[in-house]
């Protein structure tokens, strides 16, 4: 990979960001939420369950800090979803997967770590995404619509928040497979078609409020510094990318929707890029990993153990204190990152409007 083509790649979340903008016509809240239920959509960065109930659980110590035990998170502890059902004051979401001590009164969440909007051609093994993409995920919603009788009678579909973290993935997927930048910005208009569609199949089953992220700085995360050989000086040469345009389509077909787009992109760029000042320690370090400039090994993630002497042992374990870092396993945000980005998005300061969604949100 020339170095024209790493820095690119780092450009290529700039273009999904500018292309996921919604203009809204409607302001989602301004005060007490009084929303029913959540029903979220999305990878990694929102799974509370999904991938653990399917291909087994995300190993100790994901989990540690609140949940002291594995709890379906690839974190330490919550993840922006989290604390959103915390300031509506709901139940943390239950995975649609999993059938161990789930509660869908209150929603479902249908995101599993590893996916894409657009499905990957690859199973799980050759390229770690997930088989469930956003349409799989769109119909496992429809299930959900269709059977659950309980949810539907209270009318708690309609007055439910519908939140979209995806996208991510799809970024990286083509250079996986080798493609070209021009090649894998060739199919990001078909991304967002396909993620339009799934809105618009959530809108005919009746939801109105949508809480939408962009993708983060994927250029930032270490997994991606370590994997194309990406460095902190070319990704700090292209600034702070935000949204700079935006379209109306959905706006138009969907008159009754209201659409929030939640700039999550420069807010994660921030924490990185003003780490020290932040109180966080070494923003492209890994608290749970091993070895490597970044303490990030591709095969051995957070949590992996081996053979030592006869006895079983974490090989991958966590820092002495996740509180100050960003970065969890390389891929995704501890929680104490993900407390100070939600502290910083629910004043509206980077949404699309930038009205406050007043969460009110509880200390953990």
């Amino acid at each position: 990979m020339t170095p024209q083509r790493k820095m690119e790649m780092v450009h290529l979340t700039q273009i999904l960001i500018l292309l996921l903008c919604l203009v809204p016509t409607h302001i989602l809240c301004v005060s007490n939420c009084n929303f029913a239920a959540i029903f979220n959509f999305g990878d990694s960065n929102s799974d509370t369950g999904g991938l653990s109930a399917a291909f087994g659980q995300a190993p100790y110590p994901n989990g540690e800090t609140f949940f002291h035990a594995p709890a379906g998170r690839f974190s330490d502890g919550h993840l922006l979803i989290d604390f959103i059902a915390e300031g509506l004051d709901l139940p943390y979401l239950s995975a649609f997967l999993d059938s161990i001590g789930s509660n869908f009164s209150h929603g479902a969440n249908f995101a599993t770590a590893g996916s894409t909007i657009r499905p990957q051609n690859t199973t799980m093994a050759q390229s770690g995404y997930s088989p469930i993409s956003v349409d799989v995920q769109g119909v496992q919603f429809s299930d959900f619509h269709t059977r659950s009788q309980i949810i539907r009678q209270k009318g708690r579909l309609s007055q439910a928040l519908y939140t979209f973290n995806i996208g991510q993935n799809d970024l990286t997927a083509g250079y996986e497979l080798n493609m070209s930048t021009d090649q894998v910005k060739a199919y990001v208009p078909d991304l967002l078609s396909q993620l339009s569609n799934i809105i618009k199949k959530v809108y005919a089953k009746g939801g109105r409020s949508f809480w939408i992220h962009n993708t983060g700085p994927v250029g930032c995360l270490p997994y991606v510094m370590d994997h194309f050989m990406i460095t902190a000086a070319q990704v700090n040469k292209y600034g702070l990318y935000g949204c700079a345009n935006s379209f109306n389509e959905l706006r138009k077909e969907l008159p009754l929707a209201a659409f929030t787009y939640v700039d999550v992109y420069s807010v994660k760029y921030s924490s990185i890029g003003h780490a020290k000042k932040l109180r966080f320690e070494n923003p492209f370090l890994a608290c749970c990993g091993h070895g490597g400039k970044y303490n990030y090994n591709r095969f051995i993630k957070c949590g992996s153990k081996k053979m030592v002497n006869g006895k079983e042992i974490v090989i991958a374990s966590s820092c002495m204190d996740p509180s100050v870092r960003v970065s969890w396993d390389g891929t995704h945000f501890t929680k104490a990152a993900n407390k100070w980005i939600i502290d910083q998005i629910v004043n509206g300061s980077f949404s699309d409007p930038p009205i406050p969604f007043e969460f009110g949100l509880q200390q953990s």
